[in-house]
């Protein structure tokens, strides 16, 4: 039984706190004495950066989708680090590179794939390509909400939807000038035709996130069929 987790950038990685890294370790470690554990890092504010730079130096979108892939990478380093034994020791850049890891009964700890793909997409994909049980975004926000909260002081939270309700708040969501989805347009798609179970919740205490997964308990959304 496996778990594909997205930890977004801005939370795994909001400063390079050794102990922060060390933290979400500790959590993985647990969830993998139950369960194989794949993990997939963003890249949070060191990516946007480092793209904002290349963008300001006239750099074309297919290097700045490079460099964002080199920091998810090495922020999969980071984590691989404070795993220590417990972790696949090279992050895959590949999903076929991914599955094979699992052979070795690790954690699989991976950044971003292909250009164009965000590492909510990848995640995504991920956990179709290995046939994973849930999907986790650990994310800043604690969930998916009908609208941009950040656009909309009336926008709510939702508890639970179905894949096909996530598509369409995501479309309508990415359609507003500056707005940005909690899960993107591509992983929204995967999702509903994958049916993972997938979970949106706010990831920045690690300890939640063991609750989350062990247990099923969260204060996040659950994407997932709706009984008819």
């Amino acid at each position: 039984m496996s778990v594909v987790i997205n930890i977004g950038g801005s939370v795994l990685a909001p400063s390079l706190d050794s102990n922060h890294f060390s933290r979400y370790a500790e959590v993985l470690k647990r969830i993998s004495r139950e369960k194989q554990v794949f993990v997939v890092t963003g890249g949070g504010l060191t990516a946007r950066e480092y793209i904002n730079t290349a963008r300001n130096l006239t750099a074309n979108e297919a290097v700045c989708d490079k460099i964002g892939i080199g920091v998810t990478r090495l922020n999969a380093r980071l984590l691989i680090s404070a795993l220590g034994s417990n972790a696949y020791p090279e992050p895959p850049t590949t999903y076929i590179d991914a599955e094979n890891a699992n052979i070795s009964d690790k954690i699989v700890v991976m950044g971003g794939v292909a250009l164009g793909q965000s590492t909510d997409a990848v995640a995504a994909i991920l956990a179709e390509y290995v046939d994973s049980e849930l999907l986790v975004f650990a994310t800043s926000v604690d969930g998916v909400f009908t609208s941009d909260p950040n656009e909309n002081d009336d926008a709510e939270k939702l508890d639970k939807l179905s894949p096909k309700e996530l598509v369409d708040i995501v479309m309508e969501t990415e359609t507003k000038a500056g707005s940005k989805a909690v899960v993107d347009p591509l992983a929204s798609k995967i999702i509903e035709r994958s049916e993972i179970p997938t979970i949106v919740m706010d990831g920045n205490d690690p300890k939640k996130l063991g609750l989350a997964v062990l247990k099923g308990k969260h204060n996040g959304t659950y994407i997932g069929k709706k009984e008819s």
